[in-house]
């Protein structure tokens, strides 16, 4: 089977309730082959919540979807990103043109619009953050060759129209949903939630299954802020979840629980990791996940170590150990605990 017809397959729409389709995208990264957008009916049209990765043909795909549901791009009244990142935000300048709709965004939208602007300049603080945590300085070149011909999933950095910020309302004829933020998963993430009918849109706050992933280095504590957002989904009581992968889901509450034992175990594992001596990030990687990071792994888990770190220093479980001599990595050792963990 080529790879044009396995995408084409993958794109479908699905009715959830009334006025509510939930669009599959196919994606192509090891693990998560699909991304969920979803339209709301609004006026004869549709808010479109979240656009999809951009890469060649992917708007197709979105096109295809929204026909499989009765509707056309030009549909589109306005659109909505639940966060800044490639899979929900991609294809926003594209959408945005045919469609001449408002984007709704939350404005602490830097760590993928700033990104974008300079993409060097962001590889080689990516490239300097990775030096300082330990990564072998073959596997460091690897990576850094791979990111450089790699496609971003950004169409073009295109700026809100309005901030999706707490209070914020979206009105569409399946009633008003209100914003929610959610940082942690993303700086600029939020949530919707429709009260009458208790459906949560959850972007990537939540999902089917726990998958942990925080943006590093663009505020203090991401993980603090997650668990902080949890607090913040669980208060609405929502019956039913529409997440930004995998199926739609009625125990929000049992994903919310699971969500903060996975966080409270990696908090242990990687306070656990430091305990007998200090180590670098890179490291504690193995120890916390239990695997040997390569390729495209070894961001991914570097960057949840270092959230990990980061709470348990800023928590003051761990700390940082330097080097008089800058060519050295950075390490971490465990402190006494002054607080239980969350």
């Amino acid at each position: 089977m080529s790879e044009q017809r396995r995408r084409r397959e993958q794109g479908r729409a699905d009715r959830v309730l009334p006025g509510i389709w939930r669009l599959r995208l196919p994606l192509p990264w090891p693990g998560v082959p699909h991304v969920n957008s979803y339209a709301l009916a609004s006026e004869g049209g549709i808010v479109l919540v979240d656009t999809g990765y951009h890469e060649p043909g992917s708007l197709d795909e979105l096109e295809r979807a929204l026909d499989q549901a009765g509707f056309r791009l030009e549909d589109v009244r306005l659109l909505v990103c639940t966060h800044a990142h490639s899979d929900h935000y991609g294809l926003a300048a594209p959408i945005i043109e045919a469609a001449g709709c408002e984007l709704w965004m939350h404005p602490a939208h830097e760590h993928m619009t700033k990104a974008q602007e300079d993409p060097e300049r962001a590889l080689e603080r990516r490239i300097e953050v990775a030096r300082q945590s330990g990564v072998p300085l073959e596997p460091l070149r690897r990576w850094a060759e791979e990111r450089r011909g790699q496609n971003p999933g950004i169409a073009a950095v295109v700026m809100p129209d309005r901030d999706l910020v707490n209070g914020v309302e979206v009105v569409t004829d399946a009633g008003r949903w209100t914003v929610h933020e959610t940082p942690g998963h993303a700086p600029s993430h939020v949530v919707l939630f429709q009260p009458q009918w208790r459906v949560l849109l959850s972007g990537d706050h939540l999902l089917g299954r726990v998958s942990l992933y925080f943006d590093y280095g663009w505020t203090p504590d991401p993980a603090a802020e997650f668990l902080v957002s949890l607090d913040v989904v669980e208060r609405l009581d929502a019956r039913l979840c529409l997440s930004g992968h995998g199926r739609p889901f009625s125990d929000v509450q049992a994903h919310i629980e699971a969500n903060r034992a996975e966080m409270h175990d990696r908090l242990e594992s990687t306070r656990a990791a430091i305990a007998e001596r200090p180590l670098t990030a890179y490291e504690v990687v193995s120890k916390v996940f239990e695997t040997e990071p390569d390729g495209m792994m070894t961001s991914w888990l570097l960057t949840m170590v270092l959230c990990f770190l980061t709470h348990l220093e800023r928590s003051g479980m761990a700390e940082r150990v330097r080097s008089s001599d800058s060519a050295e990595p950075e390490r971490w050792r465990a402190l006494a605990p002054t607080a239980a963990l969350p």
